[in-house]
């Protein structure tokens, strides 16, 4: 066994990969403050009970209605509609979001090296769509998915999605991601994980899910795959 192997899962090696799958919020764009305050906003105008914003924080990364159902549980469709209609319409209505530093040039490297690109993600599909356009990066991912278009994570059903698309196997496929709920959706669908500090959950509660590594930023990832090996499949 090589060191580079030992960074590993079995079946996942470093010269096997060839798809890499980013998170959007909190791993390619800072966007916990405006995520938050549209959450705050939607419980606002409901005349609902407020939340701490330690609450709130903790779903990012869910699908919308799987955040209204641990934020408000209980509440019947109806509610639910409601609630998603005042979120967007706050959501729309804002530009509180940017990339984060040096996600461009990272995503620049994977796709010069040959990997492919995926994105499984909490948006709607009408926000990533919006957001990918607002950014330029339309055309730098072979594949997205949404949680308007599977199970919200940890189900692994995007990521399948995104694999059978592109013809790629879980062995050859990294999942990026800021929060438990993308390392678990890794491990239900046997991919390798890359956690990053950069969103809403700790480098301590990231690492209980044993990823390849924890990095402080996305920026930090070519470096790190330099070092293991990490070639295009």
């Amino acid at each position: 066994m090589t060191d580079a192997d030992r960074y590993f899962e079995p079946g996942v090696r470093p010269g096997e990969v060839r798809l890499i799958v980013f998170d959007w919020d909190g791993t390619l764009m800072d966007s916990e403050a405006q995520i938050v305050a549209c959450l705050h906003a939607a419980i606002e105008d409901l005349a609902l009970e407020p939340l701490h914003d330690r609450v709130v924080r903790n779903v990012i990364g869910l699908g919308l209605r799987e955040a209204i159902d641990t934020l408000v549980p209980g509440r019947d469709a109806t509610f639910h509609q409601a609630f998603i209609e005042h979120y967007r319409r706050h959501w729309f209505a804002s530009e509180d979001s940017t990339l984060f530093g040096g996600v461009r040039e990272t995503l620049d490297i994977c796709r010069q090296q040959g990997f492919l690109l995926g994105v499984a993600t909490g948006k709607s599909r009408r926000g990533l769509d919006r957001v990918l356009v607002e950014t330029g990066l339309m055309d730098y991912f072979n594949a997205t998915r949404c949680a308007d278009e599977a199970p919200s994570k940890p189900h692994p059903q995007m990521l399948h999605d995104v694999m059978e698309q592109l013809d790629v196997l879980p062995e050859q496929t990294i999942m990026v991601g800021d929060t438990e709920y993308d390392m678990e959706m890794a491990a239900n669908a046997g991919t390798g994980k890359v956690a990053v500090t950069s969103g809403v959950h700790s480098e301590s509660r990231l690492n209980r899910h044993m990823p390849l590594v924890c990095l402080e930023r996305i920026s930090d990832m070519p470096a790190w795959m330099s070092d293991i090996g990490i070639i295009p499949g």
